[in-house]
């Protein structure tokens, strides 16, 4: 069911609900748009909303660079903070101010060139005082964040292409999983030198580049991936030097995207490019889609899940490139939560 919608300015490629109570109406959504010519340019912003009662309402926005990702931080006791990464090499974080004649708006505390390369993904780890970002020359970055100090604490060049994907594994956060335009799937020991200590790279089950890897934060030994080759897969990682691909789910576009429900187990939502979003349910060895969402006109990138408290109707917020469309929207199956 729709709830509302809106066009932003440049060609939308995420959205980000805040995890965080009392916030959890805050939401995030980010935009790139490549300026060709002679001297060609990547611009870009990001939106901060308001989505009380489920409508769109614009709180700020910061102009900056072509943003490729967005993530919020997971907690760990410090501040509310959304990181960037952008098609500058730049990682930038932001906190939430929120003042009486200005309300909600987006501060910049920390922004760090760490490559010469483009930002193309990031990820946080559980106590928010590190950021993975995936690069587009084939490295990935270790970058500690302290109050407002970014600072690389390692970097390692583990694939030929494109990093589409970096993540911190939930549970141990010495693993960092990645995944590439060469069509590898790997993990990596960051205590010490990472391209010295990779734990296991898969190249034979994608049949092109991985987009996105996503760990189950129910299934302490479960990993989500998805790939352009149109196909969502399900890995268990309890042997961690040969993980076994348990589940494969043909979602009929590129995987660019899987986020899992904040509260029903085996739950994830999709965004699969040329063919919209989906929600699919995993369990018992065996995936199925439970839901398609098609009125996206453009390719499907951004997608994400509300995580507050009040979560008896799912809310989710999906984002479409070329349209620059954002919208709202409720599953109309019923979770038992």
């Amino acid at each position: 069911m729709d709830a509302d919608h809106c066009y932003l300015e440049g060609n939308a490629d995420a959205v980000e609900f805040c995890p965080h109570e009392p916030h959890a109406n805050l939401l995030a959504a980010s935009t790139y748009t490549l300026q060709e010519g002679d001297l060609p340019s990547r611009s870009g912003s990001v939106y901060l909303f308001d989505v009380e009662h489920s409508r769109l309402n614009l709180l700020h926005k910061v102009d900056t660079t072509g943003v490729f990702d967005i993530r919020w931080s997971r907690g760990g006791g410090g501040s509310l903070a959304l990181a960037q990464a952008d098609a500058d090499g730049c990682l930038r974080v932001y906190k939430v101010d929120d003042s009486e004649d200005k309300g909600y708006c987006l501060r910049e505390v920390a922004g760090e060139k760490i490559s010469s390369s483009m930002c193309l993904y990031l990820d946080w780890d559980q106590s928010s005082t590190s950021i993975v970002v995936g690069l587009s020359d084939g490295s990935a970055s270790v970058v500690s964040f302290t109050d407002s100090n970014l600072e690389t604490v390692q970097e390692w060049k583990g694939h030929d292409f494109e990093v589409w994907t970096a993540s911190f594994d939930l549970n141990n956060p010495s693993l960092v999983y990645t995944g590439s335009d060469d069509c590898k799937f790997s993990c990596w020991d960051i205590r010490d030198n990472p391209g010295d200590n990779r734990v296991f790279q898969n190249s034979k089950a994608h049949t092109m580049g991985v987009c996105c890897v996503s760990p189950s934060p129910s299934e302490p030994y479960s990993v989500f991936t998805g790939s352009y080759d149109e196909t969502l897969r399900v890995w268990d990682t309890r042997s961690v030097s040969r993980p076994v691909n348990e589940v494969s789910v043909s979602l009929g576009g590129g995987v660019w995207r899987i986020k899992h429900h904040p509260s029903v187990r085996g739950v994830v939502l999709a965004a699969c490019m040329h063919n919209g979003f989906a929600v699919v349910k995993v369990g018992g060895g065996k995936g199925e889609v439970m839901e398609s969402y098609s009125k996206h006109e453009s390719l499907a990138y951004g997608a994400d899940w509300y995580k507050g408290k009040d979560q008896k109707r799912s809310l989710v917020a999906t984002c479409s490139f070329y349209d620059k469309l954002l919208r709202l929207w409720k599953p109309e199956t019923a979770f038992e939560i």
